[in-house]
């Protein structure tokens, strides 16, 4: 195999490996995106969940 040859050998390798990786990244960086949304109701659930426990504590005397 001449240099040449094996140069043309490699940059065609690598051109054909970049999409599958961007195609990898893609995926990664959705799957990403969902956990940090996930996260992001999970907190805002506990919130109004710690919100209504601590109106519900108070006694009704107190919030006229």
């Amino acid at each position: 195999m001449t240099p040449v040859s094996f140069l043309r050998t490699g940059a065609l390798a690598v051109m054909l490996a970049l999409p599958a990786l961007g195609l990898a990244a893609c995926n990664t960086i959705d799957g990403a995106g969902r956990d940090v949304s996930s996260v992001g109701h999970n907190v805002s659930n506990g919130a109004s969940a710690t919100q209504g426990a601590i109106h519900n504590s108070v006694p009704q005397a107190a919030t006229r």
